[in-house]
């Protein structure tokens, strides 16, 4: 095996490993997006008391803030 033979192997390697990485962190992003989303449905009862609400509110923006964040790992270096 020739040297860029080799040299290919290991771009195609670290090609992989970035691949799957991307996946893990798009499919954290989807279930949180999920529980967002269950979030904002159990919202729209409306027998919940302002205590309730503001419960699930927080746990709305906590979750925000972590697809923010899978978000920010996820983006190529170049957009950083």
């Amino acid at each position: 095996m020739n040297e860029e033979t080799k040299e290919q192997i290991v771009f195609l390697q670290q090609q992989l490993e970035w691949s799957r990485e991307q996946a893990q962190l798009l499919e954290a992003i989807e279930r949180k997006l999920i529980e967002m989303r269950e979030l904002a449905e159990a919202s729209l009862d409306s027998g919940l008391s302002q205590l309730e609400w503001e419960s699930l509110n927080e746990q709305f923006q906590q979750l925000r803030n972590e697809v923010i964040e899978l978000q920010r790992k996820a983006a190529p270096e170049t957009l950083h």
